[in-house]
């Protein structure tokens, strides 16, 4: 049996990995970030594939990336027209990398902090959200406890999208009753799922 060849190294340097932003003011930019823990940019494809599905939303809109991580996802709506964004991340090496690409890319109408997502949802004065990002670490629970919090504190526009990036597949989330699966994919171990909020029905 031929001996399997191997597959070529992740490209690193120093330390450092790159992202390219896909479309928009930026397109085919290409940001470093960190070589952190449990930073897994959504791949490439994946977001080519989401923004399809997102495109008549995101010009305009007002976005919110509570997991930034990298910013690929930020950073990809601002690029292709987001009014504003506001991202957080707990790790203070992610927010430094996203605050020097938004200065690279002379962007004054995102913002990025360091704060633990559940914490700021639940202290923080609301703002109606069209569009969601949500990519939080996973085996920690983090999604359901996140889009409850969303939901009850009144964090989304009325038909806000919320997009979700998961271990588990979208029918075992347990989340809002009122959001409707939209699309969904899964590459690898990992559910991609794109979500609208829907006005409450009343009882």
């Amino acid at each position: 049996m031929a001996t399997r060849a191997k597959k070529p190294a992740p490209r690193q340097h120093n330390g450092v990995n790159q992202l390219r932003i896909i479309g928009g003011e930026w397109r085919s930019r290409k940001l470093s970030f960190p070589d952190a823990p449990g930073l897994r940019p959504t791949p490439d494809r994946v977001r080519e594939t989401l923004f399809n599905w997102l495109a008549p939303y995101v010009p305009g809109a007002k976005v919110f990336d509570p997991f930034a991580g990298s910013g690929a996802l930020f950073l990809e709506a601002l690029s292709r027209g987001a009014s504003t964004g506001q991202a957080l991340d707990a790790s203070s090496l992610a927010v430094s990398s996203l605050k020097e690409h938004l200065g690279t890319l002379r962007c004054t109408n995102g913002h990025v902090q360091t704060a633990d997502a559940l914490r700021y949802l639940e202290t923080q004065p609301a703002i109606a959200y069209d569009l969601v990002f949500l990519d939080p670490p996973f085996h920690q629970d983090l999604l359901p406890a996140v889009c409850k919090l969303l939901e009850e504190r009144q964090w989304l526009a009325e038909d806000a999208w919320v997009y979700t990036e998961s271990e588990t597949a979208p029918s075992t989330l347990s989340l809002p009753g009122n959001w409707r699966l939209h699309r969904e994919q899964k590459s690898g171990q990992v559910y991609y799922s794109l979500w609208q909020r829907m006005a409450e029905i009343a009882g």
